[in-house]
């Protein structure tokens, strides 16, 4: 009989803590919790609030993506005010939304997920020696530089919006700060710095150049094409991690889901990405690389598992509630997440999703080769930035050109209900509201990492992260770097450290 010992994870992270316990049989993980230990509540403190509270309350719940909570609460309040964004507003709302992604990407790359790379599970890795030059926490070299280019880049979001994190400056019909040509030009020169730096260091090529890789065998081809490729972080990562064994964990259940995000303006240069979406990042949901069309009403929560009260079944954000229950007494029940799917199934989100939602060929291809791996995941966010950063590009530019206005102003918002969609750097983000009488009655929001960490369903399925647990080969379980991997692969904010604190009989506790 197989021995079996069940360690336990409890991860300190921006959002909140998050705990995950694995057992671990034959080497492998047989199986996997993820807990959502903390109640945030925002949708009980927002409830009975003034329409527009959302503004300023959403921002708070996260200090790293607070953008794309102003982004989401701001489309809820357009649709309930039935008030249409003028082109300039859009872009200045997407500028600030998609900077937050070029710093956010970076830093959760080589802050978080690459310093495991230079800790002491890879001492025998024959790239351990230059991971521990670049990665090694407050000292690396790509550490370094990567704390001060994100930090400057966000001077962007700052000079748009007023301030970062937090900022205030959209509102229903756009936004309420416009900037000056001296902004902007501000704006284009922090932009390029960032972009020299990235395509320098990270990619060790241009965009261009990047942009060209269409398949896995040509991405072979660029990594052996020049040195600056293979030196490159993107390169050194795809090294690294292959003799890691990261190409063949973390794959889960395979399906992905994106909201869309982005609304391109009226009258702008750059194109859809798939005809007749008109936004930058497409919606739909993949199971695999079979990729169906959005549909919001697809989406609910359930909370068998959470510790919530159970009105029975799942249901839709604009018909659900947040009303905290745990006796401490129900085995069921083991996490403060509820457990979102999209048509009943869970759903991936975030970098890699967007990929397949949007048929980039190269990701479609790695898909289709070894599924959604943990190398794959984490390639897809270091590049993201390779897409995003020339369209704030030709943004800036046509804000400077384009005389139409940056706001329409709405009615009074009486009565409504909206619906706000995006995608924060994490992936898909949703704000539901109803108001009446001016004031807030029902607010719902689910997080990237509520899909991610979600605890099992109604019908025992396991969330995304669980489900990518199971099958990970643990060759150590007083440091089992490989859960750490997956875990992380997903970025669900947390303070990447490991050593062992406690044991006890067969369950080992572990702190990520």
């Amino acid at each position: 009989m197989t021995h079996a010992t069940t360690l336990r994870f409890p991860m300190n992270r921006v959002e909140g803590d998050l705990e995950i316990e694995a057992e671990i049989a034959g080497g492998l993980v047989a199986d996997a919790w993820c807990s959502g230990t903390m109640f945030r509540g925002f949708e009980q403190i927002l409830a009975g609030r003034g329409a527009l509270d959302g503004l300023v309350i959403t921002p708070r719940i996260c200090g790293i993506c607070g953008t794309a909570h102003l982004t989401a609460a701001s489309r809820a309040l357009d649709g309930a005010a039935g008030v249409e964004v003028p082109d300039n507003g859009l872009r200045l709302r997407n500028t600030a939304l998609m900077i937050e992604h070029l710093q956010s990407d970076m830093r959760h790359a080589f802050l978080m997920f690459m310093a495991d790379f230079a800790g002491p599970a890879y001492l025998q890795h024959p790239l351990h020696e230059e991971a521990v030059r670049r990665y090694t926490p407050f000292s690396g070299e790509t550490t370094i530089e990567t704390v001060h280019e994100t930090k400057k880049v966000l001077e962007i979001v700052a000079i748009v919006g007023g301030q970062w994190p937090h900022s205030s400056y959209m509102v229903p019909g756009g936004v309420v700060s416009v900037p000056s040509e001296s902004d902007l030009i501000q704006c284009f020169h922090l932009l390029a710095r960032y972009r020299r730096w990235y395509e320098k260091r990270v990619l060790g090529c241009e965009l261009e150049r990047w942009d060209a890789i269409r398949s896995a065998a040509d991405l072979d081809v660029w990594l052996e094409e020049k040195n600056e490729h293979r030196q490159s972080e993107v390169g050194f990562y795809l090294r690294f991690a292959r003799q890691a064994g990261l190409d063949a964990i973390g794959k889960g259940h395979g399906n992905f889901l994106s909201y869309g995000a982005l609304d391109l303006p009226r009258q702008t240069k750059v194109k859809p990405v798939i005809e007749g979406d008109m936004r930058l990042v497409p919606a739909g949901f993949a199971r695999g690389a079979a990729i169906e069309a959005f549909d919001h009403e697809k989406i609910t929560e359930h909370v068998a598992h959470s510790w919530f009260e159970d009105p029975g079944g799942a249901r839709h954000p604009l018909d659900g509630s947040t009303s905290p229950y745990a006796s401490g007494r129900e085995g069921d029940k083991y996490s403060w997440a509820k457990a979102p799917r999209y048509d009943g199934a869970p759903a991936e989100t975030g970098p890699l999703a967007e990929m397949i939602v949007a048929r980039r060929p190269l990701f479609l291809d790695l898909l289709r080769k070894a599924g959604p791996t943990v190398l794959v995941r984490e390639l897809a966010r270091l590049t993201r930035p390779a897409l995003l950063a020339p369209v704030v590009e030709t943004w800036l530019r046509e804000m400077s050109d384009d005389g139409d206005g940056f706001y329409n102003r709405p009615g009074e918002i009486v009565e409504g209900v909206g619906i706000g969609l995006t995608h924060a750097a994490r992936g898909a983000l949703g704000h539901w509201v109803k108001i009446q009488d001016r004031k807030i009655v029902h607010y719902q929001i689910i997080t990237p990492t509520a899909w991610h960490a979600s605890p099992r369903d109604d019908n025992g399925i396991r969330g995304v992260i669980e489900e990518a647990l199971v099958g990970t080969p643990v060759k150590d379980a007083s440091n089992p770097i490989e859960i750490g991997h997956v875990i992380r692969s997903f970025d669900p904010c947390l303070v990447c450290t490991v050593h062992s604190v406690s044991k006890h009989g067969s369950r080992t506790l572990i702190r990520l």
